[in-house]
Order: structure tokens, then C-alpha cells, then sequence
């Protein structure tokens, strides 16, 4: 299978990293349909993976400052790119967020399905569910949506270093997703040409205090911070906007033979990792 990625970040080249020669990482920057067209033109890959998108440094609040450039990367991009695919009849996997549900579902286990309508609030969610609307109509295209990526590889984008980096954090509860398992199942994916939207995160919730008790315990024995409420996040002016915080069903995965590990599991398994990734730095 030869995988063409739009997105020469972080997660793209991650994916890069472990599927090796079957990958190629596009450098060009997508602000037309002919853009996407001519890379894939030129590289006539099997599938497309969609790993760009705009989410703001030093976080997400550089969004609600930058409206456009943050609709221009993660609303009409993905559009654009989905055109080159649907007239080069190629399949696309479009790498969608979770964070656009806020707070519990209606459901009785107050987990977000897939097929749930979004209730986002703020422009990165907003302009990330405005292509989800879009492009869950459209055919040989899934939607893979991941929830705050936690990695063995330190990298600012990474969860455990944001966190570890915070003097002030808020203790809430989310799914998240494993780096190593969402590259795993982003290539079942691609193999399967699987449609549809899919929760790529891992099975269980976890809570903030248990990531950075895992660290403390495996990287950092004296780190500390101060737990603070999350009303606290913006009312101290730590944020503009509140998070998304939600649990998220992944019951579609299963229909197409694919699993990940429990969070718990696979967690304490990454910070181990990360744990002798950061002595070699």
C-alpha cells in the first residue's frame, strides 16, 4: 500500500516514522484543489491520509485571534483536498478531532457516538466539525477523530509535556488517544478503505492526576503542580475559552474487526516508554 500524508507535523510524520517506505509526507501547502491534485498526481499513492490542520501555538486560543487562517486549515482545506481525491478516485482518511463535543452526552453512559451532532464552541471546534459536517456526506472517505494524543515521544504537541510543563491544571476526566494505537488503526483504515466516522481513542477515560502520578512515579519523582478547578482555567485568565471535555464510544472500530487497548494499559505502557525516550535526549 503506498500512503500518501498531507501534514508535515507532528502526528504525520509520527505516522511517516513507522510505516516507513510505504509513506510519502507531501511538503505542499494546500490552498487549492489542483495543489492536492498535482501531489497526488505525482505520486499516485493507494490512499490518502489527511494529517494537517491548524490548532494554534502556543495552544488553542490562538484561534479565537486567527478566525480565518484557522477555517482556511481545518474547514476549506480538508474541503479542497476531498476534491482532489473524489476526482482522482482515491480514498481519503481525513484526521478529525474529538474536541468537538463539550461536556456529557445524551446517551445514558454519557459517551459521544459517531453519528452524534457536535455542540462545539469555539473556532478550532467549530471549524473542525464544519468539515466533519461536510465531509461525512461524501463517498471512499472516513473521518478518524483523536482526543488529546498522548505519545512515548516527547514533542510539545504531546499531552504528557503539556501537562508537565502546566504550574496550574484543571483534574477532568477525557478519552484519550495513544499515539502508537492511532497510527495502528489509522493504517487498518487505509487498508480497509473503511467509510464512515470513527472515535480513535482508547477504550476507558483517564484523568490528568493519573497521567501525571504515572509521571511522577516513572520520569520525574519531584515534579509538582497546583490542581485547580475547571471554572479556575478561564476565570484566572489561563484560557480564553473552557476545553472540551467529553467521553467518546468507539463502538464503530469493532465493526471493522479493529481494537485498541485499554487506556490504563496502554498508558502506564507509553509513559514507560516515554520515561527512557527522555534519557536519551
Amino acid at each position: 500500500m503506498k500512503i500518501l500524508i498531507f501534514g508535515n507535523g507532528y502526528l504525520g510524520n509520527r505516522c511517516k516514522d513507522v510505516w516507513k517506505d510505504e509513506a510519502i509526507v507531501s511538503t505542499v501547502h494546500v490552498v487549492s484543489k489542483h495543489d492536492a491534485l498535482d501531489e497526488i498526481r505525482k505520486f499516485q499513492p493507494d490512499v490518502v491520509l489527511n494529517a494537517a490542520g491548524i490548532k494554534g501555538k502556543p495552544n488553542v486560543d490562538w484561534c479565537e485571534d486567527h478566525q480565518l487562517e484557522t477555517i482556511q486549515g481545518n474547514t476549506l482545506m480538508p474541503i479542497l483536498l476531498a476534491q482532489a481525491c473524489q476526482e482522482a478516485g482515491v480514498y481519503l482518511l481525513h484526521m478529525g478531532s474529538g474536541c468537538i463535543f463539550y461536556g456529557d452526552s445524551p446517551h445514558e453512559d454519557k459517551a459521544w457516538r459517531e453519528d452524534d451532532f457536535g455542540n462545539p464552541r469555539p473556532v478550532y471546534s467549530r471549524a473542525k466539525w464544519a468539515a466533519d459536517l461536510v465531509l461525512s456526506t461524501l463517498p471512499n472517505l472516513g473521518i478518524a477523530r483523536i482526543r488529546m494524543p498522548i505519545d512515548w515521544k516527547p514533542s510539545e504537541s504531546n499531552l504528557i509535556d503539556k501537562l508537565a510543563s502546566y504550574p496550574k491544571i484543571i483534574d477532568v476526566e477525557n478519552s484519550v488517544t495513544i499515539v502508537d494505537d492511532m497510527i495502528d488503526v489509522f493504517h487498518q483504515l487505509l487498508e480497509k478503505k473503511a467509510t464512515g466516522i470513527f472515535h480513535v481513542s482508547n477504550p476507558g477515560t483517564m484523568k490528568h492526576r493519573e497521567l501525571l502520578g504515572l509521571y511522577k512515579e516513572l520520569v520525574d519523582p519531584n515534579h509538582s503542580c497546583e490542581w485547580i478547578s475547571n471554572d479556575d482555567l478561564v476565570a484566572q485568565g489561563l484560557a480564553k475559552k473552557g476545553r472540551s471535555n467529553n467521553f467518546l464510544s468507539n463502538t464503530r472500530l469493532a465493526q471493522f474487526g479493529i481494537t485498541m487497548r485499554p487506556v490504563k494499559e496502554a498508558l502506564r505502557d507509553t509513559i514507560q516508554k516515554y520515561a527512557e525516550a527522555k534519557k536519551l535526549v
